[in-house]
């Protein structure tokens, strides 16, 4: 790991963005909350959130953070296209870059998941990190 301990504690926010297409069946199962498992968002919200808590136990070398926060957001942003949006903040020596991507991947992987009985072709698509504050290299934003 790497050594934080000098740094000193500021307030960190990051985003995290991750598509995932599907067909118009699926996507209407998922609007309506009619798949077989249940509503699709509620148990993506879950999941990401709880991976985001966990993220330290998921990628070596990472730091386990007292995360203060983490939203997972869905938006419909073309016919068969769903957009999930992970923010996650804290206050501390290092960034939650790496919980908002994991919020984000995991919430992805659970829409999959939830809606795999109606199609299997679904993907997963372009996880990214959107936005950083806080540290000493203060705010960055994806070009995008």
């Amino acid at each position: 790991m790497v050594d934080v301990g000098a740094k000193p504690v500021t307030q960190r926010l990051a985003r995290a963005r991750a598509l995932v297409r599907m067909s118009p069946a699926a996507e209407e199962a998922v609007r309506a909350a009619t798949l077989p498992k249940g509503d699709a968002f509620v148990a993506a919200q879950l999941a990401g959130i709880m991976a985001a808590k966990q993220t330290a136990s998921l990628i070596p070398l990472a730091h386990p953070l007292p995360l203060s926060s983490v939203e997972v957001a869905f938006e419909w942003v073309a016919p068969g296209l769903l957009q999930i949006e992970a923010t996650a903040r804290t206050a501390a020596q290092t960034g939650v870059e790496m919980e908002a991507m994991t919020a984000a991947a995991i919430a992805a992987l659970t829409i999959y998941d939830m809606t795999k009985a109606i199609e299997r072709g679904i993907a997963v698509e372009s996880l990214h990190l959107v936005e950083k504050r806080g540290g000493k290299s203060g705010a960055w934003r994806a070009q995008t």
